[in-house]
């Protein structure tokens, strides 16, 4: 089976490409939901689960900007895209760094000044929503074969999958 270049990326170099690009932004986003829940049903009042959220909230945004930063330098600009669900996949991927930027952006006090807590936390959810949203389509179209998008290989491409059939 042919891989798109989201599930080449995070196959090789195992297990470090897949710790950097995938467990580590996934562990830090799904922390800022569970803690951002937490804040929630105490209403603010549990002061622990807000500097979680807060810390969290720079850490995920930080970390994800320093992934596509790397991604958009060493690793965008030599792709040999595999059809269009391949290009959906990096994209999405990408576009993950709207969401958990603007949240570390809200976090360092750079936007969103004049937000009232109930606001703050409603921007919060909706960012994390579309982080998982971009997130799982990222996942999604990773997964998929791109010949069954109508891409195909060249043949030196298909002589190189000849040796996989052992892995």
């Amino acid at each position: 089976m042919v891989m798109t270049n989201y599930m080449d990326l995070l196959a090789a170099n195992q297990p470090w490409n897949l710790i950097l690009f995938m467990v580590i932004p996934v562990v830090l986003a799904e922390s800022l939901v569970a803690t951002e829940f937490y804040t929630t049903y105490y209403n603010g009042k549990a002061a622990g689960w807000k500097t979680w959220n807060h810390w969290l909230g720079i850490a995920a945004g930080v970390y994800f900007a320093l992934v596509v930063l790397y991604l958009l330098v060493n690793v965008v600009p030599g792709i040999h895209w595999k059809g269009w669900a391949d290009q959906l996949a990096i994209v999405a991927y990408l576009l993950g760094i709207v969401p958990l930027g603007a949240i570390a952006l809200m976090e360092l006090g750079i936007t969103g000044k004049h937000l009232t807590d109930q606001q703050r936390t409603l921007h919060h959810f909706g960012l994390l929503i579309g982080f998982l949203v971009v997130s799982h389509v990222a996942m999604v179209f990773g997964m998929v074969d791109p010949t069954i998008t109508g891409w195909q290989p060249m043949p030196a491409q298909m002589h190189q999958m000849d040796g996989m059939h052992h892995m």
